[in-house]
């Protein structure tokens, strides 16, 4: 668990806006210090070394998070689609067997 920033304030949009030190990367899940899910990074923007980070929040109240702690939770991460173990070429499709020789 990583510390994202404090809620600055809530968006007219829908979204809860923090600053940060760094940059978290998209889809990353948001929790409080609770561990209660509170959203989703969708966006990051401004400046390179103390960006903004706009959470889609996916609980009841989210105004009631202003000025409240959140974090990244790096064990709740969803594992990346297409990890299962085939190879796949450039174009992303699986790659097919060779055709058997007959006679």
């Amino acid at each position: 668990m990583r510390r994202l920033g404090k809620v600055s304030h809530y968006a007219k949009q829908g979204f809860l806006i923090l600053r940060t030190d760094w940059v978290p990367s998209l889809n990353d899940p948001v929790v409080d210090k609770k561990l209660t899910v509170v959203g989703v990074v969708k966006d990051v923007f401004g400046p390179v070394k103390r960006p903004y980070v706009a959470v889609k929040p996916r609980v009841k109240n989210p105004e009631g998070y202003t000025g409240a702690l959140l974090y990244v939770d790096t064990k709740r991460r969803k594992s990346k689609p297409g990890k299962t173990g085939r190879k796949r070429t450039k174009g992303g499709k699986a790659r097919r067997p060779a055709p058997r020789k007959r006679g």
